[in-house]
């Protein structure tokens, strides 16, 4: 009897936030084009804090894009529970994200004219639904925001833009959170206090997180460490510590790696050795 695979990142008990199956995203075509993930398949386990990391051009930030359907796949199937997302109209995909899934950046994305609180609870009074004011409560308080909750995003320094960013992505309960190098813009201070955030959020709110970064640091605060080269996922790390982390990240130092975007025109070839995009 063969002895089934196993898929990075599996989930536990606690069940499967989202999945990907023959995730395979190109950009271009024929000769000249360039692969940015590589048919992966992925598991992010509810209720867990995954980061995702990789030299640059890996294609993690596009790993994310398209497990949050921000992307399109070229090839392969992605679900957000047991909904498959793939094969979605954009409004219904639009409707999902809004619904199902929250998003922090590198750019906090905060509305200037707009205070605090009402950044927090914009995406809700677009789609014309009140926020579960407990939970409202709950969040707000665990990110230490109640007394700046008048503020606009000029009066806030940069690691309050950004918890108030957290709080948007967590105020309407979503089954994941999505983070792009969350703390990329922040000095070290203002990035542990939103890492630490993020961490609360899974362990005292139940959240799902997925985390892309570049930072040892950061990637020591998850509970899962996916790492990617070329477009693949090549290891993983349960419980990482920063120098754990590094001593990996230092065995893709030299080598080439594929760039995950169409600037770089380099041809590349799947498994079989045919360009991607070939008939």
């Amino acid at each position: 009897m063969s002895t089934p695979v196993p898929v990075p990142g599996r989930a536990s008990s606690g069940g499967i936030a989202a999945r990907a199956r023959g995730l395979t995203k190109a950009y271009g075509s024929g000769e000249t084009a360039v692969l940015a993930l590589d048919a992966v398949d992925v598991d992010i386990a509810r209720g867990r804090f995954t980061a995702v990391m990789g030299p640059s051009g890996s294609g993690k930030s596009t790993l994310m894009h398209c497990l949050a359907g921000l992307d399109t796949v070229s090839a392969g199937r992605v679900w957000i529970g047991d909904t498959e997302i793939t094969g979605l109209r954009d409004r219904e995909l639009t409707r999902l994200r809004r619904d199902r899934i929250g998003f922090m950046f590198q750019s906090f994305n905060l509305i200037p004219t707009l205070n605090a609180l009402e950044n927090i609870t914009l995406p809700m009074d677009i789609a014309g639904r009140g926020p579960d004011a407990a939970w409202l409560d709950q969040v707000i308080d665990t990110l230490g925001l109640r007394n700046r909750l008048t503020h606009r995003p000029s009066e806030l320094s940069g690691g309050q833009q950004q918890r108030v960013a957290c709080a948007r992505a967590l105020a309407s309960r979503p089954e994941l959170i999505f983070a792009d190098e969350p703390t990329g813009n922040l000095d070290s201070r203002a990035g542990l206090e939103v890492l630490g955030f993020l961490r609360d959020a899974v362990d005292n709110l139940g959240q799902t997180v997925v985390m892309v970064t570049h930072d040892p640091g950061a990637a020591a605060h998850s509970d899962l460490v996916l790492y990617l080269a070329d477009g693949r996922i090549v290891d993983e790390r349960e419980h990482p510590t920063a120098e754990a982390v590094l001593e990996r990240m230092r065995l893709f130092a030299g080598g080439a790696t594929r760039a995950a975007g169409p600037s770089l025109g380099t041809p590349l070839r799947g498994g079989d050795g045919t360009a991607v995009g070939e008939a």
